[in-house]
């Protein structure tokens, strides 16, 4: 039988998890409740171990990873919470591309949904839901792993669930993941020496020249093709090598980050790869520009996150699209951006549906929510005039309606990694906005 290691969450699901919004309660009650996992394992002779809960992000990987062997599984608990006391429900996350991962996720999330009916269930996602567009917690372990979010503890509901029947939910994660333990476990004693299937290689509508491999679920291609694309790979964790035969293998979806779009077609056993320079050479993260994204396109991607946000403001792409060409700024970046910053039209920070300010704009003065516009064009005119700030020192085109636009050093951020820190406090803005921007090209069939 495989071990299970249960970790406690660091935040990786809302980035912001900021402990002055509960006072520390969720994560506290994740605490508890992997102690509750664990104990529970342990009862049923399941070999279960709670990774040390003050270890950094990369010290608690670190930790797995050197503890970890074939045949054993891990899961990371998180509490969360939010600005907006409606946000509430139950995922589990997955890594992406991985169907075999996919399959035992929804396993995993309906036992503890028998055990524990009373949790609102958000169903299952891959990771690129994340707001990185992935998660670290499944993509840089050697052995499978999920990432479950129980639920918001800033929800009235939730926080009753999680507390109070603390034990139910507890419960229903063991059985969960004993489930899931002896499946691994089974497949790793019946295989001891692995195989790993052969896949062909679709490159931009071509074969080439090479075979891939399919290895615990997940897609590899040979080592030689990636350097053939001309990617230069950082030698880290979190892109997983692979040696096979003699053959060096890298997993498909860490190249996603390098500008590849990855699509594994399981039924002609082919992983199909598309560079990201198809859709926009050289400009992806330039916020000077011409956006790609249609109106139609960038309605059809709301409506696959948020049908009813749209269903109030069904003129926001065509604005964005509009004001983004008068100022020259890409509109496929600024759409992303409103996507971060309101969650997908949810608006579950401080600001609010009624003050038309889509990117988190201050305003000036002292409200603490920010600035308030007249009505949904404006609102997006003057997002669009502050990214034009940042990114250009070209005067406006239309009467400044940004409340800060002088406030800023033209031209300081011509890259959206570059607002991270300035836009944002939170150093990884930039990457949230271009994770969207990919799943945006990937909805309209770009990549």
């Amino acid at each position: 039988m495989g071990r299970v290691f249960v970790a406690v969450g660091h935040g990786e699901i809302e980035a912001d998890l900021n402990p002055v919004l509960d006072g520390g309660a969720a994560a506290q009650t994740a605490s508890l409740i992997q102690d509750l996992v664990v104990n529970y394992l342990r009862a049923n002779q399941y070999e279960a171990a709670a990774v040390p809960d003050n270890l950094t992000v990369t010290e608690a990987l670190n930790w797995i990873n050197s503890h970890a062997q074939r045949g054993d599984v891990a899961i990371q608990i998180h509490v969360s919470n939010a600005h907006s006391t409606t946000t509430r429900g139950t995922t589990c996350f997955y890594i992406t591309a991985n169907d075999q991962r996919r399959t035992q996720a929804d396993q995993f999330l309906q036992i503890l949904l028998r055990r524990a009916p009373q949790l609102l269930s958000q169903g299952i996602k891959p990771d690129i839901f994340c707001p990185l567009g992935y998660s670290i917690f499944c993509r840089q372990l050697v052995i499978p792993a999920f990432l479950l979010n129980l639920g918001f503890i800033t929800n009235l509901d939730d926080r009753q669930i999680l507390q109070a029947q603390r034990q139910e939910v507890a419960l229903g994660i063991a059985e969960g993941l004993a489930y899931w333990s002896q499946s691994i476990a089974s497949t790793a004693a019946l295989n001891p020496v692995p195989t790993y299937p052969a896949i062909n290689i679709n490159l931009n509508g071509a074969l080439v020249y090479g075979e891939g491999i399919i290895a615990q679920g997940n897609f590899y291609l040979p080592m030689d093709l990636v350097d053939q694309l001309g990617i230069d790979l950082p030698l880290t964790a979190a892109i997983r090598r692979l040696s096979y035969r003699n053959i060096v293998y890298i997993r498909a979806i860490d190249l996603r980050q390098f500008n590849l779009a990855i699509h594994p077609d399981k039924e002609n056993h082919t992983l199909i790869l598309r560079s990201m320079p198809m859709v926009y050479p050289g400009q992806i993260d330039r916020i000077m520009g011409r956006g790609t994204a249609s109106e139609v396109q960038m309605i059809m991607f709301l409506k696959s996150y948020h049908t009813e946000g749209l269903s109030i403001l069904s003129e926001l792409p065509k604005l964005y699209r509009e004001e983004g060409a008068i100022e020259g700024v890409n509109a496929d970046i600024a759409f992303a951006q409103m996507c971060v910053e309101t969650d997908f039209l949810r608006f579950s920070g401080l600001v609010q549906a009624n003050q038309n300010n889509f990117a988190g704009l201050g305003g000036i003065g002292d409200a603490p929510e920010g600035a308030t516009f007249g009505d949904i064009r404006i609102g997006v005119r003057a997002q669009i005039q502050h990214l034009k700030a940042y990114a250009s020192t070209e005067p406006l085109v239309q009467e400044s309606v940004d409340p800060r636009f002088r406030f800023v050093r033209r031209g300081i951020a011509p890259s959206v990694d570059q607002l991270s820190g300035r836009w944002s406090a939170d150093l990884r803005y930039g990457e949230k906005i271009k994770a969207i921007l990919k799943l945006l090209y990937e909805s309209a069939g770009f990549l």
